[in-house]
């Protein structure tokens, strides 16, 4: 699959945050909760991020957005990935992979030592690409969340 990865604008904000709401409400029932927390962290990644050491990026084919994944510093060493999504028409092609290896190579290239992430049991293609890619799931517990019983998940990679 032919696709781009450009640089998060201020113009794919609205993309995002409605296409992370309307996807995990059809396919995990999540309710409006989950839009407003990821308008919360686009507003804040807009408002607050250093360029020199977190990026977003947006998966593009031709004029069509087909996903976005972001690194945000966590803390001085350590990076933590997120608003990874990938929309259907693009799953199992290897945008997903080269989405996240992409923010892998980032987050080396800046010093990061460690890049964790949190996520979901239930995201499961999710979490077994995370696994090849050498990211160890350090904890999981339930939650509720967003209307849904959940296992919430940290992985992390050592870099």
């Amino acid at each position: 699959m032919n696709v781009d990865l450009r640089p998060f604008t201020h113009a794919d904000a609205d993309w995002l945050v409605a296409a992370h709401a309307d996807l995990y409400a059809a396919e995990a029932g999540f309710d409006a909760g989950f839009g407003a927390l990821v308008g919360e962290v686009v507003a804040a990644f807009l408002r607050d991020h250093d360029p020199a050491c977190e990026r977003g990026w947006i998966a593009w084919q031709s004029d069509a957005r087909l996903g976005s994944i972001f690194c945000v510093r966590a803390a001085p060493e350590v990076a933590r990935l997120r608003l990874f999504l990938l929309m259907p028409e693009a799953r199992g092609q290897g945008v997903g992979r080269r989405m996240l290896e992409t923010c892998m190579g980032f987050t080396r290239d800046r010093g990061y030592a460690r890049l964790i992430l949190d996520t979901h049991e239930s995201h499961r293609a999710a979490c077994a690409l995370y696994r090849r890619a050498g990211f160890t799931c350090l904890s999981s517990r339930p939650v509720r969340s967003f209307g849904q019983n959940l296992v919430q998940q940290r992985f992390e990679i050592a870099l």
